[in-house]
């Protein structure tokens, strides 16, 4: 991948401004225009095709209060899938911000495995003090990060390749450190960090999410960075031309999403009491899934973070449900596997008829005859 002009995710283009609304005829008042502009705004806001997770999560909660209403409606369960897949939101949030940039980075579950055995190895066999080590361990996000940030933009390395080598590295790495075996026995102090209960009963690691959602919504959204990196994401060599420094808004959205990561292994670590080396591999596929289910949702196309948490807890309830039901084990993959291959066909079937809407535009002759 070259790093002007870096591939781009399926889902990442800026959204289309649409166009400007007829002049009314015949001096009709500006307020009927205006209300009805409001009102086909609302509709295309509920529509299914900006906001379908929700209605398919309506779906599933109706379809699992019919059946297995015993088990699916209990304080248990919900206090369960909103906790565990908190951390999971954490991951896709990350990867968000890579995605917008334009480049894959599948190295974000072993940066998870990462996080998570370099915290467990500083606290439980070296004796480093809890702040210390999440700090090291978040350090250690950020170098990855920037080691794949240097393959992409430098070496022209293709994303998909460089972070999926980086996926292997990593994980040599985390089983060096812990030998291969699981480290167990951190102190409860540190335990305390995802045990502890918040407000409505929740505990912790979800507040956490909500407030890294929060962070990176407002930074994507509403400051010169974020815009920079959705028009890098969008059209690289445009971006440049204006003066986006693209290189460096791909190699630091390739940071922030791995120091996530990292800092979400941590959470994995202190929720467990322990950490095993394969544990950041099965955050890799939900995370995926979960952001370009999210880029289909409220954006238009776009990776966006609000969009992603969305899809993390329609795609739990999902899995929750069919737990509850009896389904196998195996299930969970498989069904994050169709949602990937789902989503990515509704984010192109998105953009098919604008794609085609714009050609009718352009391809139309002027002055009506």
């Amino acid at each position: 991948m070259s790093s002007s002009s870096p591939e781009r995710p399926e889902g990442t283009a800026l959204a289309e401004p649409e166009p400007p609304p007829a002049a009314p005829a015949g001096g009709a008042p500006a307020a009927a225009p205006h209300a009805g502009s409001s009102l086909r705004s609302v509709a295309r806001a509920l529509s299914f095709r900006n906001i379908s997770a929700v209605y398919v999560g309506i779906g599933f909660l109706i379809l699992f209060t019919i059946w297995v209403p015993d088990l699916f409606w209990t304080q248990t369960t919900w206090k369960t899938l909103i906790g565990e897949q908190a951390i999971v939101a954490i991951v896709a949030v990350g990867l968000v911000v890579p995605l917008a940039a334009g480049v894959y980075d599948l190295s974000i579950g072993m940066a998870v495995g990462l996080g998570s055995m370099t915290v467990a190895w500083l606290i439980g066999d070296q004796g480093m003090a809890i702040v210390p080590a999440i700090l090291i361990a978040v350090l250690a996000g950020c170098g990855v990060g920037v080691i794949n940030g240097i393959m992409v933009t430098r070496f022209n390395i293709d994303s998909f390749i460089a972070t999926l080598a980086m996926t292997s590295v990593l994980t040599a790495v985390v089983v060096a450190i812990s030998n291969g075996e699981q480290i167990i026995g951190l102190p409860a102090s540190f335990s305390d960090i995802a045990a502890t209960e918040g407000p409505f009963g929740v505990t912790l690691p979800f507040w956490i999410m909500l407030g890294v959602a929060v962070v990176a919504w407002y930074l994507l959204e509403h400051t010169p960075p974020g815009r920079r990196t959705y028009a890098t994401g969008g059209n690289a060599d445009a971006a440049r031309l204006t003066g986006v420094r693209t290189r460096l808004v791909i190699v630091a959205a390739l940071i922030v999403g791995s120091a996530v990561a990292a800092f979400a292994g941590v959470l994995v670590t202190a929720r467990s009491g322990a950490s095993a080396p394969d544990v950041g591999a099965g955050y890799l596929l939900p995370a995926f899934a979960a952001a370009f289910l999210g880029s289909t949702q409220i954006r238009n196309g776009q990776f966006n973070v609000w969009g992603t948490v969305l899809a993390v807890y329609v795609l739990a309830i999902g899995v929750k449900g069919l737990q509850l039901a009896g389904a196998p084990i195996w299930l969970p993959d498989m069904f994050n596997g169709v949602a990937l291959a789902v989503a990515v066909g509704m984010a192109r079937w998105r953009r098919r008829p604008r794609s085609a809407a714009r050609r009718r535009r352009v391809l139309q002759p002027r002055g009506g005859s």
